[in-house]
């Protein structure tokens, strides 16, 4: 060859080269990425075929990913329809001595590339497996470069092997150049950087997402029900961010979310409670409104039982009185009085036992039932007179929604606070920028009225207001609370219904959300049986059908 002629051959190789290197650092799918290092190597060279092997972890193996071989139409690896089913090649013998006879593990285990012009007149080398090969398939294995793949570091990653290098006009095989040999051990170091970095990205999901799974553990030995529920919002967040993005109408038309951004989303997901960890567990499971450690009506109950004891006491006082005076007339309308005062205590205590549970019952009827109760005098332990209900347990009885004081609501609602707090100070990649926006926001409202910073429709991404919807609704069906049970799809839907009417969820999800039965997907595969009932969506509050078509899903 001219001198020109390397010069030209060289500087094409060099084009194509970066033309590879720039692909191969943008691919981030593994298996594609393998494909495209062969692919490329095999273009550079103009190689008739290729192997693309891979170190195993210990670095004893080295395990076949991609056969390729254009004149016998070979295509074979796991992502390639047809699986290699040879054996990993061993580095080291069974006694540990390197395997120096096989061209592969030769350069693996000495990080050198062997250039071989023709295998059937190498010396060194066992090529009988390669000539029985050939004897098989009628093919001719001629020229073969093998090198391995080195990271940064140095470290064996795998080894790329060229076989059979054609003339330019492709008519005969020759051997591999010294400048096609240098240009291919470039691809190869950048390759293993590649694979290095999507290992790396692999190794950081994996730690991010252990992470993430530790601290839905450690919400779980608080509160199992909340570490169940920061598993099935973001299930169902992407449940409806599926249906957003095969919708074709609205402002679900130009939606889309890649790969990386689902991925975003459903981090951002896992991670939306994750405040809760700081919450007290008397307060986060707070099944009644007297629960603090235990559930004081138990010691309202004991106090019932002291009334009562006291009520006898005194009239067997007042009968044996009678007795001793000869007054026995009295004694019936004594037993009278007892009965009634024990009827009355125990319907008063029953009545405290429903005002324990949470619900939305205190009227004002209540309320002053209450009061009168509390007013009751008895001896307590210490054996003072007092009050039959201190003024703490009176607040708590009093609550008119649910089980929490507003205190208590208060340091609940906090965990959102802590969640972005904690969120916002981690170190970010660019695809996961947006998590603490996601994640914090599901507990805002369209009008502004939420919380913790007030946003408004306008202010919110979308992806925020579909983990608003799922929150709410994962909320209202869980079966798993201590404090209530779970509702059936009609009364969720109902109650959904009512707070898109009340500007609280976001109107165009919810009835992409019914329309699209999204929540019966969730419901198939998470409610109980009892609780998916026969919807009625004509009659579901502020829904509006949605006719227009669908996107196709491919």
């Amino acid at each position: 060859m001219e001198i020109g002629d390397t010069k030209s051959e060289s500087f094409e190789l060099i084009e194509k080269l970066n033309e590879i290197g720039i692909a191969l650092s943008a691919e981030k799918n593994t298996p594609k990425l393998l494909e495209m290092i062969l692919r490329g190597a095999k273009t550079i060279l103009n190689a008739d075929g290729g192997t693309l092997y891979l170190a195993s972890e210990d670095k004893k193996y080295l395990q076949f990913e991609i056969i390729m071989n254009d004149s016998l139409g070979i295509m074979m690896g796991e992502k390639l329809g047809e699986p290699i089913s040879f054996e990993p090649l061993p580095l080291y013998d069974e006694f540990g001595n390197p395997n120096n006879t096989m061209v592969a593990a030769h350069a693996a285990l000495y990080k050198k590339t062997i250039n071989i012009p023709d295998a059937y007149i190498a010396e060194g080398f066992d090529f009988a497996g390669t000539r029985a090969f050939d004897t098989k398939t009628g093919y001719r294995s001629q020229s073969f470069l093998t090198l391995p793949m080195l990271n940064h570091e140095n470290e064996l990653i795998g080894v790329l092997q060229l076989i059979n290098a054609k003339s330019p006009d492709g008519k005969k095989i020759v051997e591999f150049s010294i400048i096609a040999q240098r240009i291919a051990e470039s691809l190869a170091s950048q390759a293993a950087i590649a694979l290095t970095n999507n290992k790396l990205v692999g190794q950081f999901r994996g730690l991010f997402e252990s992470f993430i799974n530790l601290m839905s553990e450690a919400i779980d030995k608080k509160s199992p029900y909340n570490g169940a529920h920061c598993r099935r919002v973001p299930t169902l967040t992407m449940m409806i961010a599926d249906a957003a993005c095969k919708a074709d109408y609205g402002i679900f038309k130009d939606f889309e979310l890649d790969e990386e951004e689902r991925y975003e989303l459903k981090i951002a997901g896992l991670l939306h409670d994750c405040g809760k960890v700081t919450t007290p567990v008397h307060v986060i499971d707070k099944a009644t409104k007297l629960e603090t450690i235990f559930d004081r009506i138990h010691l309202v109950n004991t106090r019932f039982e002291v009334l009562k004891r006291d009520a006898e006491i005194s009239f067997l006082n007042q009968k044996i009185a009678a007795i001793e005076s000869e007054n026995l007339s009295i004694i019936p309308d004594l037993e009278a009085a007892l009965q009634q005062k024990l009827a009355q205590y125990s319907s008063d205590q029953q009545f405290l036992r429903i005002c324990n549970i949470g619900g939305e019952f205190m009227s004002e009827e209540y309320q002053e039932r209450l009061q009168l109760i509390a007013k009751y005098r008895w001896i307590d332990p210490k054996g003072v007179e007092t009050n039959f209900l201190t003024e703490d347990e009176v607040y708590n009885l009093n609550i008119a929604r649910g089980t929490l004081t507003a205190e208590e609501r208060k340091i609940i609602n906090d965990h959102i606070v802590v969640t972005i707090e904690m969120l916002e100070q981690l170190p970010y990649p660019r695809n996961l920028r947006r998590v603490p926006e996601y994640a914090g926001g599901h507990h805002e409202r369209m009008d502004g009225k939420g919380y913790p910073k007030g946003l408004t429709r306008d202010q919110m991404s979308l992806p925020a207001r579909m983990m608003g919807i799922a929150d709410i609704f994962e909320a209202l069906s869980a079966k798993d609370r201590p404090y209530k049970k779970g509702k059936t799809l009609t009364e969720c839907l109902q109650i959904l219904g009512k707070m898109k009417l009340g500007n609280h969820i976001d109107p165009d999800l919810f009835d992409l959300f019914v329309s699209e039965k999204v929540y019966m997907r969730y419901a198939n595969e998470y409610l109980d049986p009892d609780q998916i009932d026969e919807v009625d969506e004509s009659a579901i509050p502020g829904y509006k059908p949605i006719a227009q078509p669908v996107r196709n899903s491919a």
